[in-house]
């Protein structure tokens, strides 16, 4: 076989099976990359995305006791409607990548965690910490981006109140053998396009004012987002399953 189209004669490789350079491994999948968002235009997902929230429609997402999500959905986006209580997707997931974008609203109020507070929580119970904190300091396993009561961000690449900024979130659910772990979650985060953290072990599960600890559950959950009292704003949601290599 040609270098071209790959080599048949090279030694084989230990996790794969494939020769070095082989080419009939399988060819990776072709899909067509997403659109990146402007500071007044959503960005689009890529073409193997699940979308959960396309700007217009939430009957994906759930509310409180159940019913059906109470946030208010106009100009795109779904901004959070104060008393209604956490929303999160009727779909479950595990492995993958997210991306959402959100803002903190326009009109600066209080300080601290008090201004700009929501949360992305993955699998429904991890973490990841939102709020405005462009000049607003707090304590810094609670900062935008924070590993929420664990680990702060690595920098505050915060833009100013009101701007949309950009979450992306390599997730990997932990893995329980009966009762036991067998391997914490890991996540990687970029804010803005700027990393926050890297394949970071979790304790376990977020607490507030209390040490996290794993207890087992479901190798998949929802997403879910916080209703903290603030008019925070969230579009172009979406996620994609990551996969195994050689799979078509």
């Amino acid at each position: 076989m040609s270098g071209n189209l790959g080599y048949s004669d090279n030694p084989v490789l230990s996790d794969s099976g494939y020769h070095v350079h082989d080419g009939e491994r399988p060819q990776p999948r072709v899909i067509t990359p997403g659109v990146t968002g402007t500071p007044t235009t959503a960005g689009q997902a890529p073409s193997d995305a699940f979308v959960l929230f396309d700007g217009a429609d939430i009957s994906g997402w759930i509310g409180r006791d159940g019913e059906a999500a109470q946030w208010t959905v106009e100009d795109g986006y779904i901004q959070v409607k104060p008393g209604t209580g956490d929303i999160e997707t009727a779909a479950k997931f595990g492995k993958c990548q997210l991306h959402l974008e959100f803002a903190s609203p326009v009109e600066v109020k209080g300080n601290g965690q008090g201004r700009g507070n929501s949360g992305v929580f993955l699998m429904g119970q991890y973490e990841i910490q939102v709020l405005d904190c462009h000049e607003n300091p707090t304590y810094p396993d609670g900062t935008t981006g924070g590993i929420y009561g664990q680990y702060p961000p690595l920098v505050n690449a915060c833009r100013k109140p009101g701007e949309w900024q950009t979450y992306d979130i390599i997730w990997t659910p932990p893995v329980f053998d009966g009762d036991n772990l067998v391997s914490p979650a890991y996540v990687t985060v970029l804010l803005n396009g700027i990393v926050l953290h890297y394949h970071q072990p979790l304790q376990g599960p977020t607490q507030h004012r209390n040490l996290a600890e794993y207890k087992p559950h479901p190798s998949v959950g929802p997403l879910k987002l916080q209703d903290h009292g603030d008019l925070v704003r969230f579009r172009n949601i979406w996620y994609r399953p990551i996969g195994t290599y050689d799979t078509p």
